[in-house]
C-alpha cells in the first residue's frame, strides 16, 4: 500500500486503526491530517491515493466525530471555494477516545462471553 506521502510508521497506523472498526479511507485521512497543520482535499487525495468522494466521506465521518475542522478558501474569480482541513484536537486525544471505545467493546465481549458460560450451565 505504500501511497506517496505514507511511510512504513504511517501505514502500520493505517493498519491499527483499522483493526479498531475504523473505515480504510478514515483511517487513511486521519494518519494523514495529523501530520499537517493544515491541508487541502486535493493534497489528501493525491498523498492517500484516495478519490475525491473517498475523501468527503472520510472528513463528513472525521468532522462528525469533531475530530477535524473545515474552512474555506476563496478562490481568485468564480468557482466553489477550496475547503482546508485540520485537527480539531491532537492526535494523542483521539487516541484517547479510541483507547475508550476499544476498552467498553472489549467490556462488552468479556460481558457476553460471561453470560454464554452463565447460559451454557443451566
Amino acid at each position: 500500500m505504500s501511497e506517496r506521502g505514507f511511510s512504513r510508521k504511517d501505514e502500520a497506523l493505517v493498519e491499527l486503526l483499522m483493526s479498531t472498526g475504523m473505515p480504510k479511507n478514515v483511517a487513511k485521512t486521519l494518519a494523514f491530517l495529523r501530520k499537517k497543520a493544515e491541508t487541502t482535499s486535493v493534497e489528501i487525495e493525491i498523498s492517500t491515493a484516495l478519490r475525491q468522494p473517498e475523501v468527503s466521506i472520510a472528513m463528513q465521518e472525521l468532522r462528525r466525530r469533531k475530530w477535524v475542522t473545515k474552512r474555506d478558501i476563496k478562490k481568485e474569480g468564480k468557482g466553489r471555494p477550496i475547503h482546508a482541513y485540520r485537527l480539531a484536537i491532537p492526535f494523542e486525544k483521539i487516541v484517547e477516545m479510541i483507547e475508550k471505545e476499544e476498552r467498553k467493546r472489549i467490556e462488552r465481549i468479556e460481558g457476553n462471553v460471561h453470560q454464554l458460560k452463565q447460559l451454557s450451565q443451566s
